[in-house]
């Protein structure tokens, strides 16, 4: 499902205008990109929560080079979801 199956879908549920809910959904996904760049995790009851994970400093290898490359330790986004969203999930056949 990609965003403009998602606009088109809220659309449909919610009557609104398809340019409306499509600021909405991008509002949306820029409120949480912006409290994830500042350090904030985001919580969604029954969704899940969009986080910040740290990963630490680590040495790997260019096989092409045959060099080791030191990896500084960085942070990335993730999504933990729910668990009642995982057992929706589950209970898909």
């Amino acid at each position: 499902m990609t965003k403009a199956d998602i606009v088109n879908e809220v659309a449909k549920k919610t009557g609104l205008e398809r340019i409306q809910v499509q600021r909405i959904v991008e509002s949306f996904m820029e409120s949480v990109e912006t409290s994830l760049s500042k350090g904030n995790n985001v919580y969604l009851r029954g969704f899940g929560s969009f986080v910040v994970k740290k990963r630490a400093k680590k040495t790997a290898r260019n096989i092409s080079q045959k060099t080791t490359i030191v990896i500084p330790a960085h942070k990335i986004p993730s999504f933990k979801p729910a668990k009642v969203f995982v057992n929706k999930v589950k209970s898909l056949k």
